[in-house]
């Protein structure tokens, strides 16, 4: 019997990502998508146009975390076995400025879709995407799933209310719903606003005469950074387990900004202090200074290991962008030639 999942946030890095692997495994993938003037599908648009694929097990509706009647009508007609909560506003520096909106969607917005679970009478089972932005200020070093949450930033209370509601759905009324408490992972699929492909981007831009300078904020923050195709993995695996639980995915290594600034302008050939100027726009107005996860649960009971290094990722993320840089400068040339034989 084909399995059924849906997906919150299906657009973004980690749902296009999840998407991939479900339908790999045989699945029958529903998608929720904001309804917008412009389409934002990019990421999963190559599902639909794979010559390889059989039939259409991926399919998308319409829906918002802020309308809790909109989800119960989709959990209703999808009936999935599994639910992937990945929607959110996931931008730590855009919480600040919008605190409000962030609240209604990353935390009401997960009470609004476990009611709709709930109401159904459904037995799915359902992920919680948790942050390791919960831990915010640091208690004790590396975190594990016991460490008490301080978060620093209204995005980290927010997921922190969810987190919460997970665990108390799950112990009141016996759902089968798990937190992946997931530390920092990027891919060539990560927003541009996000500082490891804000500064990918900008190196393979640099190298190829589009920019000259890139801003930052704190290059001493350090990250415990990790590859989004693993890290899906991990939430599949949560949901195949014989009891609900929570866990900590991570690498268990951490490096600073100044690191990865390193690697990625070493691949392509630059010094980066030539280049690299401080915004203090870019600080927040709460800092978190390190995240370190310790994955030894995740290891030990599911068997999940991470399998992309950060250097490595820093590769995937700069050949991504390379390619582009490379197409932006041919589009730029040809629109000089045009210009110049317009003239």
């Amino acid at each position: 019997m084909t399995k059924r999942a849906l997906i919150t946030g299906i657009t973004g890095q980690d749902g296009s990502y999840l998407a991939e692997l479900l339908l790999g495994k045989g699945y029958e993938v529903h998608g929720i998508i904001r309804r917008s003037s412009s389409f934002n599908t990019q990421r999963i648009d190559h599902i639909y146009t794979d010559p390889h694929r059989e039939g259409t097990r991926l399919f998308l509706h319409y829906g918002d975390l802020g309308d809790g009647i909109g989800m119960r009508e989709i959990i209703t007609r999808t009936r999935p076995d599994e639910i992937y909560n990945l929607g959110a506003q996931s931008h730590v520096k855009v919480s600040f400025e919008q605190p409000v909106y962030t609240t209604q969607v990353d935390a009401l917005g997960t009470i609004r879709l476990l009611e709709a679970i709930r109401d159904s009478g459904l037995r799915s089972r359902f992920y919680q995407a948790s942050s390791s932005e919960m831990f915010g200020k640091v208690l004790e070093v590396p975190q594990t799933e016991k460490t008490p949450f301080y978060p620093r930033s209204p995005y980290g209370c927010a997921k922190v209310f969810s987190y919460w509601q997970a665990v108390n759905y799950r112990e009141s009324y016996g759902m089968f719903c798990c937190n992946g408490i997931l530390f920092n992972h990027e891919s060539p699929r990560r927003g541009e606003t996000f500082v490891t492909r804000k500064i990918t981007r900008a190196a393979t831009r640099i190298k190829e005469g589009l920019q000259d300078k890139l801003f930052l904020g704190n290059l001493d923050a350090r990250r415990d950074w990790g590859f989004a195709g693993d890290y899906v993995e991990a939430m599949w695996l949560m949901l195949q387990q014989e009891q609900p639980d929570d866990y900590v995915i991570a690498t268990g290594r951490t490096h600073s900004i100044r690191e990865f600034l390193d690697v990625a302008f070493e691949i392509v050939g630059l010094d980066w202090k030539k280049h690299v100027e401080i915004d203090p726009r870019y600080y927040r107005p709460a800092e978190v200074d390190m995240l370190l996860g310790d994955p030894s649960k995740a290891a030990g009971i599911m068997g999940w290991q991470p399998k992309v290094t950060f250097e490595q990722l820093a590769e995937l993320m700069i050949a991504s962008d390379w390619e582009l840089a490379k197409r932006e400068r041919m589009m730029a040339d040809l629109g000089v030639e045009s210009a110049k034989g317009a003239s």
